[in-house]
């Protein structure tokens, strides 16, 4: 067994819930509160950021030169792509540049990213790989779920858009990428150090789950 094919299973039930949570659901079926995306589409702004810089540690970690590139690229390509499409994105919600800029990360969002560049500074290119593939290999599988029993998803006016990316055979070859470079940084690995890959991939696949709660209760700070 592949050490995705085993890290998938530990996470399948997890990964479900995400895909059933009503944040999700309400996507598909187009009926998801605007103020709700709006309120992911900020915070998940600020969490690609902090998500790009582990594409920066990958450089550092990787063991050779392709992968340094492909990492180097994927860096480059969120900060100067990615951030542009997603300011664009934003804009059809009355977003502003402005407030994107300003925006301060919530709970959640603190706690996931921290989580995960804890993991990549402190492991090697394994346990980075662990904290990365939740979300990559998680949004695709969303979106293809989603196109799947919702089919009309992909041409909603607000919503479509960001179905069809998920689903869409970019994303599948980042999503592929990712995991056969999880499954390379993890083969033949000792089961003391898979049983720690787990813990890593099994918390960032919790911390997805919990992203999407926080977007649909519009999760902030307490007012003390």
């Amino acid at each position: 067994m592949k050490p995705s094919e085993r890290l998938y299973q530990k996470a399948e039930a997890i990964w479900t819930k995400s895909f059933e949570h009503p944040f999700v659901q309400e996507i598909g079926q187009g009926t998801l509160d605007q103020s709700k995306f709006r309120y992911f589409m900020v915070q998940d702004y600020l969490y690609l950021i902090e998500y790009a810089k582990l594409f920066a540690f990958g450089v550092t970690k990787a063991q050779d030169e392709a992968t340094m590139s492909q990492f180097a690229n994927l860096l480059d390509g969120t900060l100067n792509t990615e951030m542009d499409l997603h300011r664009e994105y934003a804009a059809q919600f009355g977003i502003t540049p402005e407030e994107l800029a300003a925006a301060k990360p919530a709970p959640t969002t603190v706690a996931y990213t921290h989580y995960m560049l804890h993991a990549a500074h402190n492991g090697s290119l394994a346990e980075l790989m662990a904290s990365l593939v939740p979300c990559s290999w998680g949004y695709h599988e969303i979106g293809k779920r989603l196109a799947a029993q919702y089919p009309d998803s992909v041409n909603h006016p607000f919503y479509g858009e960001w179905v069809k990316m998920y689903a869409g055979e970019e994303f599948e070859e980042l999503a592929n990428w990712t995991i056969e470079l999880l499954d390379r940084s993890m083969e033949g690995k000792p089961e003391a150090d898979m049983q720690r890959y787990e813990e890593i991939f099994l918390t960032t696949s919790h911390y997805e789950y919990l992203f999407w709660e926080a977007a649909y209760q519009q999760e902030d700070w307490p007012k003390l």
